[in-house]
């Protein structure tokens, strides 16, 4: 019994012996399949400690960390971490911890310095107190990935940043996308871009025949559209149209080309415009090639060049240039080195005719090419030298003239003047050259009636006679002829100072009323004195014989005889020269005695006469008696001129070496300007009952005298005499 219990046992254990090799061999077989996937597979499988040290490591672990098994197995995972942040470790394994698996990436610095992007899955403890990690290098995924990050960014960038239209719709024509310089150009809101369509710009026929009926064909487009925008405005778009883009939208790239458009319309216009010019300009155009060959000229040029337009052609610009021209060298260099020259330069021609031209020249104006306009100024220079020629004449007579010559324009601006002109005027040539004729001659002061300054301002052609106050205060007469618009703005007046003529011809009809006053003088006086002396002497014995109250009647007769013989005394002084006996005398005594002889007559008048001499008046060489006359004739106009009294101022001074002054100066009414010029002449008097002699004899008496008579007067305020006499003998 215990044989079979013992047998039974030994069956038992045979039978475990066999079930635990079998699990023992399937073991094996698991641990080998096991080990032939954890070797054999791709992803990198490690093991790890608690402290993160490599137990165990596939080969797809040694090549993602480039080390061998045996050197991965003696490092820790922290030495390839070094570029992973310490709360982003921390926080990756606080997860590990806690819910004993994660899944995240890690960027892995290797010993040769590669950097490598990892995706990872670990467990805690999956193998009893180890960790195991399953790793896959992404690096080329990451790449990629980054990659296309920077593409969608340059797309967006170059999207939104475009200079050209950008534009995403459908097959519908709706808009989907744009970007900011499509909805610039089309003057539209971005943010109300949903709400158009290509067909709203453009005609559906044009974008059927531009764009559909191509990317059928081809799923790419390209040409150019008319949109019209909302404002009315027209524009001109190129576009380029690729089909499928995204998400089978089209997507079209369009630039803006109107003003292209309108450049180019204005160039093609320049063009047209340049070759009519070219062709219908009347001075010669030559294009030039470098070596000098014509390579292009108008129907100027062959005339100016004296052949048809093929010959031309075949010519060379060099054969024309005279080379003996004087200019030919310095024109030349001149030429090469500024590139462009405009001179002059003689030129023979085919026939034989030698033309000056004046050329405009310019290098490398079209591709190398240089341009040449020219223009014969042969007639021109001949005309010009004649100019000269004649201008100089004018110029010798204008400047040689005897009378004043002065050229200007409307404004009476002085354009030019001649050197009599300026002699006339009293001021430098230079000065009268930069006046105005109108201010010059002061014509607002012009002492001429209306009509005459009408005539000078208004008509074509004028001569008028009259005073100038020039600028400088002095008058001349002037005579003067306007012809206006001798050219275009340009009048001439020619005038000559006239003044001494005038007052030789008012001397010389003074001189002849004159002679015909002493001659009527001597007649006179002779024929009524001897009868004179008869009525005085018969007046005498009346007086004597008469018996009654008359002497008052006697007294007014003898009055008015001895008036009528101190006139007819007057009249011989004027009729025939008086034997005069010159010697020294001193004029203040003469002129005291004078004032001593009209005192009582001027008390009577209520006039005080007041005499300042100065002691250094020398004797002058004069006839008392006549000299005496003189001042009595003044002082008594003087006083007769005075009714209601004043004073009488007489002044005597010596003025140079040669003469003396006396002023004779009155408190009267003074004298009009046109009656004062006519003081002196016979028969001309200011007062009711004056003949108008006593002055003339006074002028007489102080010309004989070799003196001067210049009369001052200020209506108002009184009138001077300013009497000047020689000192010496041989001065009268």
């Amino acid at each position: 019994m215990n044989h079979t219990m013992m047998n039974d046992e030994v069956v038992q254990m045979r039978q475990e012996l066999d079930r635990l090799r079998k699990e023992n061999d399937a073991l094996q077989e698991k641990l080998f399949t096991h080990e032939i996937m954890f070797h054999g597979a791709l992803d990198a499988i490690m093991v790890f400690d608690e402290y993160m040290n490599f137990i165990n490591v596939n080969a797809a672990a040694c090549e993602m960390f480039k080390l061998s098994r045996e050197h991965l197995l003696n490092r820790n995972l922290s030495d390839f971490l070094s570029l992973m942040p310490a709360d982003e470790l921390e926080r990756q394994s606080d997860i590990l911890r806690r819910e004993g698996i994660f899944c995240g990436e890690l960027l892995l610095k290797l010993d040769g310095g590669d950097i490598k992007f990892i995706e990872f899955t670990a467990k805690n403890r999956a193998l009893g107190r180890y960790h195991l990690t399953i790793m896959r290098d992404i690096s080329s995924k990451k790449m990629l990935e980054r990659e296309r990050i920077i593409n969608e960014q340059l797309f967006k960038d170059l999207f939104n940043r475009a200079v050209d239209g950008i534009i995403i719709f459908d097959d519908a024509g709706n808009f989907i996308d744009a970007n900011q310089s499509f909805c610039h150009d089309l003057e539209i809101d971005k943010g109300n871009l949903a709400a158009y369509y290509l067909h709203m710009f453009a005609e559906a026929e044009e974008i059927e025949e531009q764009i559909w009926s191509s990317l059928r064909v081809s799923g790419r487009a390209q040409g150019e559209l008319t949109f019209r925008l909302k404002s009315g405005q027209k524009k001109i778009f190129e576009f380029t149209t690729s089909s499928n883009i995204l998400n089978g939208f089209y997507m079209s790239i369009m630039r803006d080309i109107t003003e292209k458009r309108m450049m180019e319309m204005r160039l093609y216009k320049s063009e047209e415009r340049f070759r009519e010019i070219f062709e219908n300009a009347i001075d010669s155009i030559l294009i030039v090639e470098k070596d000098g060959r014509i390579a292009k000229a108008n129907q100027s040029a062959c005339r100016t060049f004296e052949l048809p337009l093929e010959k031309l052609m075949e010519s060379n610009i060099m054969n024309f240039i005279d080379k003996q021209d004087s200019r030919f060298i310095e024109v030349a260099k001149r030429y090469s080195d500024n590139g462009a020259i405009r001179d002059e330069l003689k030129f023979s021609m085919p026939n034989g005719q030698c033309k000056e031209l004046e050329f405009t020249s310019k290098m490398n104006i079209f591709d190398s090419q240089h341009l040449i306009i020219a223009r014969n100024v042969s007639d021109r220079k001949e005309m010009e030298k004649e100019l000269r020629e004649s201008e100089l004449k004018f110029r010798k007579i204008f400047n040689g003239a005897m009378d004043g010559i002065v050229l200007f324009n409307d404004s009476y601006d002085i354009v030019d003047a001649n050197p009599i002109a300026s002699k006339i005027i009293n001021i430098s040539l230079e000065k009268l050259k930069n006046s105005n004729l109108y201010e010059l001659f002061c014509f607002d002061k012009i002492g001429c009636n209306e009509a005459k300054r009408e005539s000078f301002n208004l008509l074509d052609e004028v001569t008028e006679e009259f005073p100038l106050f020039l600028k400088n205060g002095q008058k001349v007469i002037v005579e003067c002829s306007v012809k206006r618009n001798v050219i275009e703005n340009l009048n001439l007046a020619i005038f000559r100072d006239v003044t001494e003529r005038k007052e030789l011809e008012e001397r010389l009809r003074k001189s002849d009323t004159l002679n015909v006053v002493g001659e009527l003088a001597a007649g006179i006086a002779h024929e009524i004195r001897n009868p004179m002396t008869a009525l005085k002497g018969f007046i005498q014995l009346l007086q004597g014989s008469v018996k009654g109250d008359y002497p008052m009647y006697f007294n007014v007769i003898t009055s008015e005889l001895k008036r009528i013989e101190s006139i007819i005394t007057e009249f011989l002084v004027l009729a025939k020269p008086q034997a005069v006996h010159y010697q020294q005398e001193s004029a203040v005594k003469i002129m005291k005695e004078t004032i001593e002889l009209l005192n009582a007559q001027a008390i009577m008048a209520n006039v005080q006469i007041r005499l300042s001499s100065y002691s250094n008046i020398p004797y002058i060489y004069c006839e008392p008696n006549q000299l005496k006359q003189v001042f009595i004739n003044i002082l008594k106009n003087a006083i007769e001129v005075m009714p209601k009294g004043g004073f009488i101022s007489v002044t005597m001074d010596k003025k140079d070496e040669q003469h003396i002054t006396i002023c004779i100066r009155d408190k009267g009414a003074g004298i009009p300007e046109d009656k004062l010029k006519r003081l002196g002449e016979p028969f001309y008097t200011t007062k009711e009952r004056g003949t108008g002699l006593g002055l003339m004899v006074s002028y007489k008496i102080i010309k004989e005298h070799r003196g001067k008579v210049k009369v001052e007067s200020t209506l108002g305020e009184g009138t001077t005499f300013h009497i000047t006499l020689p000192i010496h003998q041989e001065q009268i």
